[in-house]
């Protein structure tokens, strides 16, 4: 259940989306890299946090880098897991910063990623159209940045409840559906 060079896992909330990333990753020798994109504003978002924490073992590094992504995926020198990509594109957001350029790099930074790269996303375009101008348009952003990487990725999963549905095999093992 090695990882390609670059899987895109996308899915809903509570769909095994980083559970499913983290045993991706964990079937390249150790130590792997976590980078976590999640900032706790809230007591919740502190619960959450120390969740995922919990379920990983010493072998993992992790660094938080609510921001500044990119870099951190081009300075890992080891499998790389980014958990995940809707929280940056919201930090990206209401920091106002330039989301064009801030998702260039991105995307840049993950092709250019030594690999194995995992990275985790929430598609949000699933639901209800959102009831205001910021939802609407984080929702259109989410799924921009989404299929760009995707075509980006040698390997994208869809996870639904706790299964993953393999929407773009990896041309290396098109056959190995994990």
């Amino acid at each position: 259940m090695q990882p390609a060079r670059m899987t895109l896992v996308l899915g809903g909330a509570r769909s095994g989306k980083s559970s499913y990333a983290e045993r991706l990753i964990e079937a390249c020798p150790a130590p792997w890299t976590y980078l976590a994109t999640a900032q706790a504003w809230d007591d919740e978002m502190r619960e959450r946090i120390t969740l995922h924490r919990s379920r990983r073992s010493g072998d993992w590094i992790a660094r938080d880098v609510p921001m500044d992504l990119p870099r951190a995926i081009t300075e890992a020198r080891e499998p790389v897991l980014v958990d995940c990509l809707t929280l940056w594109l919201t930090n990206v957001m209401l920091a106002e910063a330039d989301l064009s350029a801030a998702s260039a790099a991105l995307i840049e930074a993950c092709t250019a990623a030594r690999g194995p790269l995992v990275l985790v996303g929430n598609e949000v375009g699933l639901g209800i159209v959102p009831d205001n101008a910021l939802g609407r348009r984080f929702r259109d952003e989410a799924g921009r940045l989404h299929q760009r990487l995707a075509a980006q990725a040698d390997r994208v999963v869809f996870m639904v409840a706790g299964l993953p549905m393999i929407v773009k095999p990896s041309s290396e093992n098109p056959g190995n559906p994990s």
